[in-house]
């Protein structure tokens, strides 16, 4: 019973929920997760992700932010360009991440290779 309580709060970790996934892909697009915050101060958590590449070269990455609210962020050549929201877009590389600001406080991490068309 002891390990079984473990086990719960390891996969309910926050640190684990900080982690991208790919649930399934179809070449083109993939479903998963990517760490997001939706409002200023906010932990990162686990939010469920589609990213969908065009035959034009752009992105889209799609994320379920709760309570029915869906943003989108574009990419041009793997670089976040806009989003679905009118606030200013930044983003910053970190390593093998790319992590996107939306004013005021929204973050998106997610790898740059994922950006990338294969």
């Amino acid at each position: 019973m002891l390990r079984l309580a473990i086990a719960i709060a390891l996969l309910s970790s926050p640190a684990l929920a900080q982690t991208s996934t790919l649930a399934g892909t179809d070449g083109t697009n993939s479903l998963g997760t990517v760490p997001c915050a939706a409002n200023a101060g906010d932990p990162l958590q686990s939010c469920n992700a589609e990213l969908r590449h065009h035959d034009d070269g752009t992105t889209t990455l799609a994320v379920a932010l709760g309570g029915g609210e869906v943003r989108s962020i574009y990419f041009n050549d793997g670089i976040p360009s806009s989003s679905s929201s009118p606030a200013k877009i930044t983003y910053e590389t970190r390593g093998d991440l790319t992590v996107i600001f939306i004013d005021p406080g929204e973050v998106y991490e997610i790898p740059t290779a994922a950006l990338i068309r294969q």
